[in-house]
């Protein structure tokens, strides 16, 4: 008889923790291998955890709803046999001068153990999960008062919930000035908690105060609640610029009329735009490789490997972003099977992690909805973003050698939001001239 641990796994190269969505078995029952023990979900996508062993859940280490990181023993399973244990690694504490020291200490948000030390006590171990941490490191809490926080989480754990409660009721003191304490070492921890207590319960009363008249309050759900995160994120990351462009889309519409039903036929998959306009920024990316980088600190890191996204809207109106890997690479075909694939994928909650990951470049299609423009935000760390405005029948003039005409065309907006720490206007603005061009001179008589 042995315990196997059942380990958080890895769900991608930038992913480092994932939060426990729902148990589907408790302590005591009997597991399969490749079972599914538990649903987790990151800020990508939601995913399952099956079990590596056969046998009877011994343990579970996590609640619902903990934030744990990747790598970590969520769960114990007992098997008759011995082959295939991974023994739990025991993390050494610190010793007390090195505790002292950690706290006086900057330290990293890649950090998930810390030592707490009392007084006339012995160490013991504290986590942090690495979301806790980086709110830590951004709202300026010190180390020492991420260690007196008392947390809400299994075994004491600070969870977001507590350091962000914290962050708020400090804010409200420092503004407010709570109370005044002519000498400062009068100033005690039990002050300082209840003027937490006392700011924290003034503001939930003024924000419930704040509700007039006949409303709906609306819980955000846990997607909601990332997006807003990683929108209002990137705005503090990336300077915002957008341009415009206006595109005679005419022979691309008609060309898609008339092969579509032959190449469904031919190929199974129903032909849209999307494919097309990912072929069209490819070709355009090709020219202008810098629209495919990201920035770590000074540098410029130019992406070789075009991983275009395609935000998709989900039927609950969330948002994800599936990547298309490799998309220079991909002939036409190509592209319109893997757009429809993930797609469909996203739509029925079957992407997987990696599906989520590495992109380089963003397009979203504003059109569907009826939009004839948008400013998209941009998809961190990229520096660029596409919107492409809803196809619409306009008169346009037409320029001829024979002189100029008044025609019925196919037009469409389309619009880059880039960062301009890096790219420059003249750039963005060439660059989606480009597309523009390439959208515009479409080969009608293509073939498939």
């Amino acid at each position: 008889m042995a315990l196997v641990d059942l380990i958080m796994p890895k769900l991608g190269e930038s992913i480092t923790e994932a939060t426990i969505l729902k148990w589907h078995k408790n302590p005591g029952d009997t597991i399969k291998e490749d079972e599914n023990v538990l649903d987790i979900a990151t800020d990508k996508v939601d995913s399952e955890v099956p079990s590596t062993t056969a046998g009877v859940l011994e343990e579970v280490l996590f609640n619902e709803n903990d934030v744990v990181p990747v790598g970590a023993v969520i769960a114990k399973i007992r098997t008759e046999s011995v082959v295939g244990v991974t023994p739990s690694q025991p993390v050494s504490p610190a010793t007390y001068e090195e505790a002292n020291l950690i706290e006086e200490v900057p330290y990293q948000p890649s950090q998930f153990v810390v030592s707490h030390v009392a007084t006339n006590t012995k160490p013991s171990i504290r986590f942090y999960s690495p979301l806790v941490l980086n709110i830590a490191q951004q709202e300026g809490v010190t180390m020492a008062e991420l260690e007196n926080m008392e947390g809400t989480g299994q075994d004491g754990r600070v969870s977001k919930k507590d350091i962000l409660a914290f962050v708020a009721a400090k804010t409200s003191i420092t503004e407010h000035s709570v109370t005044v304490h002519p000498n400062p070492e009068s100033f005690s921890q039990q002050d300082f908690t209840a003027g937490v207590a006392t700011a924290a319960s003034n503001n939930l009363q003024l924000i419930a105060s704040s509700y007039t008249g006949n409303v709906e309050i609306i819980e955000m759900d846990r997607m909601r609640k990332l997006i807003a995160k990683n929108m209002v994120d990137s705005k503090h990351t990336s300077a915002h610029v957008t341009s415009f462009a206006e595109c005679d889309v005419t022979n691309l519409v008609l060309w898609r009329e008339k092969i579509k039903k032959d190449f469904e036929k031919r190929e199974g998959e129903k032909i849209t735009y999307t494919p097309l306009f990912i072929e069209a920024i490819v070709k355009s990316i090709k020219k202008y490789p810098l629209l495919s980088s990201s920035i770590d600190g000074d540098k410029v890191i130019i992406k070789k490997d075009l991983n275009i996204g395609m935000a998709t809207a989900l039927p609950n109106g969330n948002l994800i972003v599936p990547v298309i890997k490799n998309a220079d690479q991909l002939n036409l075909t190509g592209l319109t099977k893997q757009v429809n694939g993930l797609a469909n994928a996203a739509r029925t909650g079957k992407l997987k992690p990696d599906d989520t990951n590495g992109g380089t470049f963003t397009l979203t299609n504003v059109g569907t909805f009826g939009s004839i423009m948008g400013t998209p935000i941009i998809n961190q760390p990229q520096v660029a973003i596409m919107a492409v405005g809803a196809i619409k029948k306009r008169p346009v003039v037409i320029e001829t050698p024979q002189g100029d005409s008044i025609a019925i065309r196919h037009m469409m907006y389309i619009s880059l939001s880039y960062d301009h720490r890096i790219i420059d206007g003249a750039l963005g603005s060439t660059f989606l001239n480009a597309v523009s061009k390439e959208l515009e001179n479409f080969d009608s008589n293509r073939s498939i």
